[in-house]
């Protein structure tokens, strides 16, 4: 073989073996979970992966070759995608911004990350990953900070209120005598009762905002569930709406304390009347009760009919002092949030504008012999 022939040769092994390096590596990209598109230094896109042309909702067969005017043009392209695109080129051309995150309609979380530079030659490669796992964790992790934050400052409130009140209700007690001989002893009767009042006040304000450890008993989740549905019911009649309960047919018995999962449940309840008022007076109101078996725990799902909520308000629902309501406070989600993590469980919403919101609490069951 002559000397040609052998070059000839080894620049064909090394041609083909490149080819498979790059065959390989492309078919890693393509069935990544992350998006993957890459758009040349003329703004034609040369490459996009499986998981991106899926969230577009586009073949990569017909996006190939594209230039991104072509894309935005494109009529299976969404409106919402359109302005989400736009976005993303105006803060990485002209603000060079590297790290975009975004939220999509069911409202996922997203980061989007974008490489150019001399590495590039000139291209742009954009990747697309889905952290609404990470972004919950985030906000668990936010969520309980603030409630422990929130349970030393109540305490701390707590306790510098009560001293002045306690002094104050030992002196008016001594002045009593005094003021039951000058014929004002119901003067003195409605300062004690309103001192009093205030310290119920900031007793409770204490116990929702950190709730007492659970005294448990082992009961049957049917029956919570009815006497629930009986001090309900005649509320939720005036505000137009009914309450029912849809039990499962084997009996389940759950280790709680029923003072703090009856006010979880009753606070779930009433903000569904409060979302079903919204509605107007011609609205028909409905709230569901349903239980159900899931492998070792039970769950109990409370749905409405209501107003429903955005995913931003649902990001914010168990933050303490958050509220959509004029006159509400921002602790029972809160505190209800922190019962049931207390009782070894866990709270779960979904919820969609206009069609209404599902509350899922989910508790470990006790089996009975």
């Amino acid at each position: 073989m002559s000397e040609i022939q052998e070059t000839l040769l080894q620049s064909l092994e090394a041609f083909q073996t490149t080819q498979l390096v790059k065959n390989k590596y492309e078919n890693i990209l393509e069935h990544l979970d992350s998006g993957v598109i890459l758009f040349d230094s003329e703004g034609v896109l040369t490459f996009i992966n499986v998981q991106m042309a899926r969230l577009l909702e586009i073949s990569r067969k017909s996006l190939t070759g594209l230039t991104l005017l072509q894309i935005l043009r494109h009529p299976q392209l969404s409106r919402y995608k359109k302005k989400k695109i736009l976005r993303i080129y105006r803060e990485t051309i002209f603000h060079r911004k590297r790290y975009h995150e975004l939220s999509d309609e069911t409202g996922r979380q997203w980061l989007l990350t974008v490489t150019y530079g001399d590495q590039m030659d000139g291209d742009f490669l954009f990747s697309v990953k889905d952290v609404s796992d990470f972004k919950q964790i985030e906000q668990t992790a936010y969520r309980n900070d603030k409630l422990a934050m929130l349970g030393k400052i109540s305490a701390s409130i707590a306790h510098e209120i009560r001293n002045p009140l306690t002094a104050i209700r030992g002196f008016i007690q001594l002045l009593r005598p005094h003021l039951t001989k000058l014929g004002k002893d119901e003067y003195a009767r409605i300062i004690l009762t309103e001192i009093d009042r205030a310290n119920d006040i900031i007793y409770e304000f204490l116990n929702s905002s950190k709730p007492s450890a659970p005294q448990t008993t082992v009961i049957p989740v049917s029956s919570l569930l009815k006497e629930v549905v009986l001090l309900t019911e005649s509320e939720a009649l005036m505000n137009g709406c009914e309450v029912v309960l849809l039990d499962e047919s084997t009996p389940l018995h759950i280790s709680v304390d029923v003072k703090q999962i009856k006010q979880v449940i009753l606070n779930i309840i009433k903000n569904a009347m409060d979302a079903i008022a919204d509605q107007g007076h011609e609205h028909t109101g409905r709230i569901e009760i349903r239980t159900r078996k899931d492998h070792k725990n039970v769950n109990i799902c409370i749905s409405d009919n209501g107003k429903g909520m955005d995913h931003i308000t649902l990001s914010h629902l168990f933050d303490p002092f958050f509220t959509t309501k004029e006159t509400g406070t921002g602790l029972g989600l809160s505190v209800s949030y922190r019962i049931i993590k207390n009782h070894r469980g866990y709270i779960s919403v979904d919820s969609k504008v206009g069609k209404g919101t599902e509350f899922v609490i989910s508790l470990p069951i006790v089996e009975m012999s």
